[in-house]
């Protein structure tokens, strides 16, 4: 079973970037996108063979998320079913026979670390809400995190401690949940591998130089780890400041 997780920043753009085509040769079984920026009547997409969810913000043209998948799941949830947390589209959760998939949007936590506090409230909310759903059964969390976890996730960690993504607070938040029995699954398969990134800034040429970020993931609820099979960046795919990241499945 393929899986795929992409920030799109924004699904219009992205398809005049030829989203499609790198959607139809990624042919997973279940794709994720982030940062979608839009509702559904506002798009048409030839989605045949998948089933397609969507979540918006209350503010149009901003976060959001959509699930598309080839098998139809046995629920969906949107939110994790706290009115603070549930305004901006961030979270969908889709319910399959042994594992629930949470399709995840972090807040950023901004310049100026403005919005660093809420997104503190956000990490514990999630890491409660995830560990309600391991309780039942296996939990995969995949999208955009908004944070590299260490210093080879990054390319200039020294520079940008402290800024939005690599603050010590979020690195913190980060290991916890590491630590609570789930599974970077980038890192399971290539624990030492550097200079290998998901997010460029648009400017300084940053993704010509591969000046990036891993903030993009996979990861496993440690009951899940038998069924682990290959990881994968798809760095050569375009159409956004970030690219498309990969699990596979036995």
């Amino acid at each position: 079973m393929k899986l795929i997780s992409w920030n799109v920043n924004g699904l219009r753009a992205c398809v005049q970037k030829g989203f499609m085509d790198s959607f139809n040769a990624l042919d997973a079984d279940i794709f994720c996108l982030q940062e979608t920026k839009l509702q559904k009547s506002q798009i048409e997409l030839p989605l045949e063979g998948y089933h397609d969810y969507w979540n918006y913000a209350i503010k149009k043209g901003y976060s959001g998320t959509a699930v598309f998948s080839k098998a139809e799941p046995l629920s969906v949830e949107y939110g994790m079913g706290i009115e603070e947390h549930d305004q901006e589209g961030r979270l969908i959760t889709a319910e399959y026979e042994d594992f629930y998939l949470v399709c995840c949007y972090t807040p950023n936590s901004q310049d100026e670390l403005k919005r660093l506090a809420y997104r503190m409230e956000w990490e514990d909310a999630l890491h409660s809400y995830l560990n309600s759903l391991r309780e039942k059964k296996g939990v995969i969390l995949c999208g955009d995190l908004n944070t590299a976890h260490q210093e080879i996730d990054l390319k200039n960690p020294k520079t940008n401690h402290k800024n939005p993504g690599f603050t010590d607070e979020e690195r913190e938040k980060m290991t916890v949940l590491l630590q609570d029995g789930y599974i970077d699954t980038f890192r399971f398969f290539y624990p030492d591998r550097a200079d290998i990134y998901s997010w460029w800034s648009y400017r300084f040429h940053a993704r010509e130089k591969n000046t990036g970020w891993r903030i993009d993931y996979f990861i496993a609820s440690d009951s899940l780890k038998d069924r682990l099979e290959g990881a994968a960046i798809h760095t050569g795919i375009f159409g956004s400041d970030h690219c498309p990241v990969e699990l596979t499945l036995r």
